[in-house]
């Protein structure tokens, strides 16, 4: 009896951990990170690559993360704040920055500047050097607004030695430790870069839409890596201003996971930046380990594991 006992307690622990790990975590809207240790997957990357021939997860409007107090919020599109998206993989930063150096998402301030932004980013490369983190610089504002951010934002940065101002593309060598700011229209410094969203492919009215969208924008991706210029693509969307109710916590709890068998089953070399809303765990890795031509099966706890 006490032995039939302990193979049901046996049997249930192992339903249970079974269970756990089998959870798709592609969509995550928990502001807590839950893993052992920061996934540092470029240390696995060959120094003599460019960073134009790596696939690279990260989050559309990086630091909204604060949304108007509505019954419908189309503002936030992140949970994890800036030092958690480091510390799970994130390697490409969307920021949308003002006259002022605010990190807003359109007329909502998200409660950090940019020297904040640039702080928390350098203080994670300094603990890990093996990584480098692509920042596009959005200017936010009127024509005169926008002319003036580039020339702030030069004014904060001068004299760091780890921050990546050049047209040249970086090997993985030369990016490690540090900052690679992204050309966007009105910022010219940095490395150039080639979207291959349409100006209106982030309004989303029918899911199914998005994600033949999005299926065009990977395959274009994966004929223009490799070039001069980083490829960016966004899985992210909003029902505005259409005033459909697909927020892009919604849109991203039905494509995240769409998107993480997607990738699994597509095999160019590389696919370019990958812009998420709510990203989980499963799909950074899943856009980090792109990069790795052999992946060695492990358990799905130990996944995590450096």
């Amino acid at each position: 009896m006490r032995n039939m006992s302990g193979k049901l307690l046996l049997v249930v622990f192992s339903t249970l951990l079974l269970t756990a790990y089998s959870d798709d975590q592609s969509f995550n809207d928990d502001p807590k990170l839950k893993i052992p240790q920061p996934y540092v997957w470029m240390k696995s990357i060959d120094d003599n690559k460019l960073l134009t021939t790596i696939t690279i997860p990260g989050t559309h409007d990086t630091m909204a993360l604060h949304g108007p107090p509505k019954p419908i919020d189309y503002a936030t599109c992140q949970a994890w704040a800036l030092e958690d998206q480091l510390k799970a993989g994130i390697r490409y930063l969307d920021l949308r920055v003002n006259k002022n150096l605010e990190i807003v998402h359109g007329i909502i301030p998200q409660k950090v500047t940019f020297p904040e932004v640039l702080n928390i980013v350098q203080s994670f490369l300094n603990q890990h050097k093996s990584e480098g983190v692509l920042m596009r610089v959005k200017p936010e504002g009127n024509n005169k607004d926008k002319s003036s951010v580039q020339t702030q934002i030069q004014n904060v940065i001068k004299g760091h030695q780890n921050i990546w101002v050049k047209s040249d593309i970086p090997t993985m060598g030369e990016a490690r430790g540090k900052v690679i700011l992204l050309q966007k229209n009105e910022f010219t410094l940095g490395v150039p870069t080639f979207g291959t969203d349409g100006p209106d492919d982030y309004i989303v009215t029918d899911l199914d839409a998005k994600k033949r969208k999005i299926k065009q924008h990977l395959a274009e991706a994966a004929g223009k890596c490799g070039f001069k210029q980083v490829v960016l693509s966004y899985s992210s969307g909003t029902g505005l201003p259409k005033l459909k109710p697909l927020t892009p916590r919604k849109i991203a709890k039905d494509v995240n996971p769409w998107l993480n068998g997607h990738l699994k089953e597509l095999h160019a070399p590389c696919y370019g930046v990958i812009a998420m809303d709510f990203p989980g765990l499963d799909l950074i890795k899943t856009t980090a380990e792109k990069n790795i031509q052999k992946i060695t099966k492990t358990k799905k706890n130990m996944i995590f594991s450096m």
